[in-house]
């Protein structure tokens, strides 16, 4: 059976995790990259064994690719996703998938009318330490969820926001709300449920010379009664491992890093012992460097995309499924201009970037 070749647009800091994945994965083949600065494009290109490629619609015309992994900055993520579904080429869309929810709903709206896959890389889902709660909680041994909170106390030098111009631009979506902590309120509605309203405050603590937050509080209500916390921030040296913390009356469950910290129920199973023993605290998980982490996650979602498409169901994170935690984050960005609580469903013209 012939591989599945794979594009990766934008050669940044994420898209070497995204090479040696399709790599690693069984049945894909990295076939080029593409990026607008011509060295960088190169030197990735050097590196992997792949062709370059200096314009998006180059590579789009190329017959070797299938699926284009799309690793630019965040507010270009839009438009590239639009032109390769309409060039029929599957998508791996980094997260934040858009800026808004329009251009959210318009990329999935666009997938779904071409009959392609559109995933999105919020790859923390598939941690065995995640799924194991997941599991956890689908089979009720939580009871009624009480809080479930996020904590992601990280450092990020002030070099971190002027490695490319939009890493210090708001509107980029450089900001520590969407671009790091994405992942982990990705992780509370995942596991939480539906949010129904966000008290959120910003503030920037340690980079001054950027226009952005490094720094969120937030107090989150979910539509099945539970309360939720979140702390998120790039001004905490050295930085800390990301903590997702369950409560429900008949258990918690805590993850530190990949690990299971604690796993208590009222009703013990056989394998919680295994559960307790998930992960490795040996593994970084880029509480200190943007680019301190392992690539496992990555591979398992561009594994399910290969097998996606040969098995033609969806993929094991639609990008359809992460439109409410972009709904949540907008939602905080609008709390903490107001400096008041907002409810969602949020309206499409809430202003959030002006």
């Amino acid at each position: 059976m012939a591989k599945i070749g794979f594009g990766i647009l934008g050669a940044g800091l994420v898209a070497p995790f995204h090479a040696k994945s399709v790599r690693d994965a069984k049945g894909g083949a990295l076939v080029a990259v593409c990026d607008v600065d011509k060295a960088r494009a190169d030197k990735f290109a050097a590196e992997f064994g792949v062709k370059t490629y200096n314009e998006l619609d180059a590579m789009l015309a190329d017959p070797a690719i299938g699926v284009v992994n799309v690793t630019t900055p965040n507010h270009l993520h839009h438009d590239a996703v639009l032109k390769c579904l309409a060039a029929g080429k599957h998508v791996l869309c980094e997260k934040p998938p858009a800026m808004s929810l329009r251009d959210t709903d318009e990329m999935v709206d666009a997938a779904r009318a071409a009959g392609l896959k559109l995933g999105c890389t919020v790859q923390c889902r598939v941690r065995r330490c995640v799924q194991a709660m997941k599991s956890a909680i689908g089979q009720g041994r939580f009871g009624r969820l009480l809080h479930v909170d996020t904590y992601m106390k990280w450092h990020r030098p002030a070099e971190y926001y002027h490695m490319d111009a939009w890493r210090s631009s708001r509107k980029s979506g450089a900001g520590v709300t969407v671009q790091h902590a994405f992942h982990y309120i990705d992780l509370l509605q995942y596991l939480g449920g539906d949010v129904r309203r966000v008290d959120a405050r910003m503030c920037n603590l340690a980079h001054q010379d950027v226009e952005l937050e490094d720094t969120l509080a937030a107090f989150i209500e979910y539509r099945n009664g539970a309360r939720g916390v979140v702390q998120a921030s790039t001004a905490l040296w050295p930085g800390t491992d990301i903590r997702i913390e369950i409560n429900g009356e008949n258990g918690t469950a805590i993850m530190v890093g990949e690990t299971i910290a604690t796993w208590k129920f009222r009703d013990d199973q056989a394998d919680d012992d295994s559960v307790r023993a998930i992960g490795s605290k040996a593994q970084a998980t880029a509480a200190g460097g943007a680019a301190d982490f392992g690539h496992h996650d990555h591979r398992v979602v561009i594994q399910d995309m290969i097998d996606a498409i040969r098995e033609d169901r969806e993929v094991v994170i639609p990008m359809a499924t992460v439109r409410h935690t972009v709904e949540i984050a907008l939602a905080m960005y609008a709390s903490a201009a107001r400096n008041a609580a907002v409810d969602l469903p949020l309206d499409y013209d809430t202003p959030i970037w002006e």
